[in-house]
């Protein structure tokens, strides 16, 4: 946890810190990590020999649950939701980049599905991939997308009492994330209000809805016995608004507020979970700061670096980098005909 030093028009009276989380590991980048260290505990303890999870094609989970079962000996299987023209260029999946040039490295089986909800047409899919594994003497654990159940819930409420030893409660007022399936939301949430709510936790949705993620973190507290004594919208500020267009589909304003980022603080966001929400949250200090606790706020980068390669970023950089690469033609140092533009 540090201030985030240089953050580009920062609205006036506000501090920002940022807690890196996006530097937990190499391939397992990201939130993800925490969750799937009680998930991958508890397919170990029960003896699987595989596990499988759901997501977009893109998706991060899905790469640090392949990275992490590889790790541990599991088999990683992978049910992601595609469009038809996915499934014709099926056999040339590394070539999209991103997550899925990991999962292709990593050898993850990869079963493409319709879009739809994890309800109708993932878990349906990832039950039947665990019944053929099955018939086959390999027991399969399955995983839920972003791995937000009652096990990964604990990843988070982890990371709470870590943050306290940080000294996140004695600096800070708010806490701001990225909410792309719940669970980060879910554990924080309920790990500050069982430390007294000393912070006030925002999870700004960079896909679904409020009333979603709401019901989500509910679930959660009645796994824990706590329904009967708080609900969801007692303990959690989940904000909508900054999907844009939709999940996974870029933005100019977001992507010009990332590169801006990147160029004067060394912090690189992605345009699908970290940069919405981060555009969220300064949107919010402006046009809504009577929504936070106070002015001390901190951003949890959850990662997604790798999201990155893979959603058409190169051309967006490319357009707004006129003039930052030039060529010296040869070793004599009379040769240099301009400066690179440093944006």
């Amino acid at each position: 946890v540090h201030e985030w030093s240089r953050f580009p028009d920062l609205p006036s009276g506000f501090t920002l810190g940022i807690k890196r989380d996006d530097l937990t590991h190499s391939t397992l980048t990201g939130n993800k990590i925490r969750k799937l260290e009680f998930i991958l505990a508890a397919a170990l303890d029960a003896g699987c020999d595989a596990v499988i999870t759901a997501g977009s094609l893109q998706t991060n989970h899905g790469r640090a649950t392949a990275v992490a079962a590889r790790e541990l000996g599991l088999e990683p299987y992978l049910v992601l939701r595609s469009r038809p023209s996915d499934v014709e260029d099926k056999d040339s999946l590394a070539d999209r980049g991103g997550n899925l040039l990991v999962d292709m490295m990593i050898g993850a089986g990869i079963v493409l599905a319709p879009y739809g909800s994890q309800k109708d047409f993932l878990m349906p899919r990832m039950e039947k991939l665990a019944r053929d594994l099955a018939a086959s003497g390999k027991k399969a654990h399955i995983i839920p997308v972003g791995g937000s159940d009652s096990l990964g819930l604990w990843g988070y409420m982890c990371a709470f009492h870590e943050l306290v030893t940080q000294g996140v409660r004695e600096d800070y007022d708010d806490i701001v994330h990225a909410c792309g399936s719940g669970g980060t939301a879910s554990g924080l949430a309920i790990a500050n209000y069982l430390s007294g709510s000393p912070l006030k936790i925002h999870s700004i949705c960079v896909s679904d809805d409020a009333e979603y993620f709401y019901s989500h973190v509910d679930e959660a507290l009645e796994t824990l016995h706590l329904r009967d004594k708080v609900c969801a919208r007692d303990i959690l500020d989940v904000v909508e608004g900054y999907k844009h267009q939709g999940y996974g589909v870029a933005n100019e304003d977001v992507d010009h507020l990332l590169l801006s980022i990147s160029r004067q603080t060394g912090v690189i966001l992605d345009s699908v979970y970290t940069g919405k929400a981060v555009y969220g949250l300064v949107d919010l200090m402006k046009k809504q700061p009577g929504r936070f606790k106070g002015r001390r706020v901190l951003y949890i980068h959850t990662g997604g670096m790798f999201s990155m390669y893979g959603q058409g970023m190169e051309k967006r950089i490319k357009a707004a980098s006129t003039g930052q690469t030039v060529a010296w033609d040869d070793h004599s140092s009379e040769s240099w005909t301009e400066t690179p533009v440093i944006p």
